[in-house]
């Protein structure tokens, strides 16, 4: 292996291990998911196919590095338990709200509402006796909430008003997310495998989804992802990359720092919203963004301090 190889290795391993990193990279990834639902929204996309379409891909380009790896895998009780509760926590119930309220709300304002998880996980996790944050990343939460809320008072897009029913709604996205956050870490398998994790939960989501279209009479067609390959094949590629890094983040950072990646999320989001369709919003959008980046690199500076100790 040559020297640059192995420096690349190194420098891998390392940021793999990194939580600040790794919290980054996955709330950059999940950031990616508004503007692409929303190409597939305007396409004539179902929002059930779309979710079913991100829990097969990313499970069978998961999958498939398993085999490659010839990485062991379980599938016993405990496993199945906790890829169904999973499944329906951290998966289906936020991406089909998701999906169903980025036409009516915009993918920006939709992306704010994963802000409102790391609060909510917060006060679960203390609840749960899981480990409290420090005092450092207890402010750099308080501040990302504090650039959320800005975020949230400008009400939409410049110019569109604000479906109130839908934005209760949207409530419920933070809640799930939260209750899933730390289900993760308290049920978490013994010796559990990172990425088979990620394979078996987005494997039970896609059942799930399915039966859940089943139940409404809404079994949606696949021949409207066929307009849009492009953004299928981006958005399989993001989720999985996503995956990947999920369950390692929540394994090394815990359920509080894993719940960040919502803040990070909602930033990409306006950002992309802006920039991919042309979404405006008033000055104090874009505070809150900024805002949100001193939480972030707050919550990032105090996990790299409990790190080093």
């Amino acid at each position: 292996m040559s020297q640059t190889q192995t420096r690349g290795a190194q420098l891998w391993n390392r940021a793999s291990q990194s939580p600040g990193v790794l919290l980054v990279a996955c709330g950059s990834l999940l950031g990616l998911n508004f503007p692409l639902g929303r190409f597939a929204m305007e396409a004539g996309v179902s929002p059930f196919i779309w979710a079913i379409t991100i829990a097969i891909g990313s499970a069978a380009c998961l999958g498939g590095v398993i085999l490659a790896r010839h990485i062991p895998v379980r599938l016993d009780a405990h496993h199945l338990r906790y890829f169904a509760v999973t499944a329906v926590v951290s998966y289906a119930l936020p991406n089909l709200l998701v999906f169903a309220l980025i036409p009516r709300l915009g993918s920006g304002f939709t992306a704010v509402f994963f802000t409102l998880s790391p609060m909510l996980t917060v006060a679960l996790a203390h609840a749960a006796k899981l480990r409290s944050p420090g005092r450092l990343e207890r402010i750099g939460v308080a501040v990302g909430f504090a650039g959320a809320v800005l975020v949230a008072s400008a009400r939409g897009e410049t110019g569109r008003s604000v479906d109130w029913l839908w934005a209760a709604a949207g409530f419920l996205i933070p809640l799930s997310l939260a209750t899933g956050n730390v289900y993760r870490t308290v049920d978490w398998p013994k010796s559990a495998n990172p990425l088979w994790l990620a394979v078996g939960s987005n494997a039970f989501a896609a059942i799930f989804i399915f039966l859940l279209a089943l139940f409404a009479d809404a079994v949606p067609t696949v021949s409207s992802l066929f307009s849009i390959p492009g953004v299928v094949c981006s958005q399989i590629a993001a989720s999985a990359c996503l995956f990947a890094l999920f369950f390692r983040l929540q394994s090394i950072g815990g359920p509080v720092t894993l719940s960040q990646i919502g803040t990070v999320a909602a930033a990409v989001g306006a950002l992309a919203g802006t920039w991919g369709f042309g979404e405006r919003y008033p000055d104090i959008a874009w505070v809150g963004v900024a805002v949100i980046g001193v939480g972030i690199a707050l919550t990032i500076r105090a996990r790299l301090a409990n790190s080093s100790q």
